[in-house]
């Protein structure tokens, strides 16, 4: 081998043992600054400025201040006593209680850290949504904690944290609303990143809501759904059961920081006697249905829905009642509803019930509006009957009905009173237009017993006989008459007629007077 290719030979030599040492040095090298990163990561997690990192993050997320109690480490697992924020409103306090999760240091690459498998033992929540000052629920709110501020970023350090996955075990809430207070307890909840900046999708399984409204019960959760983006809370599906077979479905949105709500769905399976008072459970049964919509206003929340009520059946309405009695029959007592709906709207202890129609086909139907402010009543309608309902009764289908649509008599009927003592206007005209029409019809009655009467003393009988046939007469004015009306306005009883004088009986003693004796004759006129 030549000297030259000697040379070529030990200069490639060396410079491969120089690469080989460069490589390991750099590997060593690698090692040992890795080694000092997780050092320093390790150093930073275990670190008071992790903690409050933590705690603006989450005080940002929840609107209010607050701070995680110190951390206990294990390896790259921590869990703390608690974490407590106090804000100024709507959410004016937040508790969760025995926090664990674990850091995954695999996020650090993307700059953010991620915190995975997190659960929190029980979370309790306190919103104070009123517009107006408490009167009723006294509550102090707690005053706003030191503000938790910011960290300054540390070098390489990442500064944002991000949750994988929350679960919790039991949250209750508290809300205090301007109609009362909200009560929510033994919910569950699983939590989960959306992919976006401070976005989370989750769903809540069981636990029981307590509403402000004495007309509607505590709703059992069965599952509800929902998404949270920077603030707004978004009900994707829900629901939930309330009396004994009935069901909710719906999905709305909260605006956290505004305090604005909104909640649309249906309720169903919900029999009639379970929601109305006890004297109205007794009159009104059936299968109840009904869309609900809920918004918070400036004047405060507004329910409102369309409600249908199928296998109606009405009993015992006062003003049913009255027309079972002028016409005389029971088939206005209890109603068989062919249609039962209405438009319904809640606002300040005050409902309102438009476009409420109650109809049992070819008998009866009722339209109109009834308002019912605390316990005062104040219905506007239009009764509509078939004809010849009425007709027993003089001028009921003439001056207090009058055709129109659907083939029916139409009336207007008024509704005010109470809900303990309801009152119609109807009774009041068909009494009016009863008597004027008798007072109308008295004077041909009359007139044909006259001419009945006539025939009789006309015909060859004793004077005694034509007396019986005028008294006769005279009961049969007073029956037809004023006996008439008393039957149909149920008025109270007449006085009986005065009978005519009768003649003194006879002496016994006296003979009995000859038919063919002449007359006395008649005294001279005086003077």
């Amino acid at each position: 081998m030549s000297r030259r290719a000697r040379r070529r030979k030990q200069g490639g030599a060396a410079r491969g043992g120089w690469l080989g040492r460069a490589a390991v040095g750099l590997l060593v090298v690698g090692v040992v600054c890795a080694a000092v990163g997780y050092w320093s990561l390790k150093n930073y997690l275990h670190s008071d400025a992790f903690r409050k990192l933590l705690s603006a993050r989450v005080s940002q997320v929840v609107g209010m201040e607050g701070e995680f109690s110190p951390f206990r480490w294990d390896g790259l697992v921590v869990d703390t006593g608690s974490f407590e924020a106090k804000g100024k409103g709507p959410m004016v306090g937040l508790y969760a209680d025995r926090l664990r999760t674990e850091v995954n240091l695999s996020g650090v690459r993307r700059g953010v850290w991620d915190l995975d498998g997190a659960t929190v033992s029980r979370l309790e929540v306190e919103i104070d949504a009123r517009t107006t000052p408490a009167t009723e629920v006294p509550i102090t709110k707690p005053e706003p904690s030191r503000a938790v501020t910011k960290p300054a970023k540390r070098g390489w350090l990442p500064d944002e944290v991000e949750v994988k996955r929350l679960d919790l075990g039991s949250i209750a809430v508290k809300a205090f609303l301007d109609a009362g207070e909200i009560r929510a307890e033994g919910m569950r909840a699983h939590i989960e990143h959306a992919g976006g900046h401070n976005s989370y999708r989750g769903e809540i399984d069981g636990g029981r809501l307590r509403l402000p409204y004495s007309w509607l019960p505590a709703v059992e959760i069965d599952r509800a759904r929902f998404r949270y983006r920077d603030g707004e809370v978004y009900v994707t599906d829900a629901t939930a059961r309330v009396y004994e077979d009935g069901r909710v479905d719906g999905h709305g949105e909260w605006d956290v920081t505004a305090g604005r709500y909104t909640f649309e769905g249906t309720a169903s399976g919900i029999k009639c006697n379970e929601f109305l008072n006890d004297d109205w459970a007794k009159r009104l049964s059936g299968d109840a249905s009904s869309i609900i919509m809920v918004e918070n206003r400036s004047s405060g929340p507004v329910v409102k829905g369309h409600l249908t009520i199928r296998n109606g059946v009405l009993t015992a309405l006062p003003v049913l009642d009255a027309l079972a009695a002028y016409a005389d029959t029971r088939r206005f007592r209890v109603l068989n509803l062919s249609e039962a709906a209405t438009d319904w709207r809640w606002q300040s202890g005050s409902v309102t019930f438009e476009n409420l129609v109650l109809a049992s086909e070819g008998l009866v139907r009722l339209e109109g509006t009834l308002a019912i402010r605390g316990r005062e009543l104040d219905g506007r309608f239009r009764l509509g009957l078939a004809p010849g309902t009425l007709s027993s009764i003089p001028g009921a289908e003439t001056v207090v009905f009058a055709p129109g649509e659907r083939g029916l008599l139409w009336s207007p009927l008024v509704i005010s009173g109470t809900l303990d003592d309801p009152k119609e206007d109807l009774t009041e005209r068909l009494r009016a237009a009863a008597e004027s029409r008798m007072f109308e019809v008295i004077p041909e009655t009359g007139e044909r017993v006259l001419k009945f009467t006539r025939s009789l003393i006309e015909e060859t009988q004793p004077v005694q006989k034509g007396v019986e046939v005028l008294d006769k007469a005279a009961d049969t004015i007073l029956r037809e008459g004023g006996g008439l009306i008393d039957g149909i306005l149920g008025g109270g009883s007449r006085p009986a007629p005065t009978p005519p004088p009768q003649r003194p009986p006879a002496d016994p003693q006296s003979p009995p007077a000859d038919p063919a004796a002449p007359k006395p004759a008649p005294s001279p006129p005086k003077g």
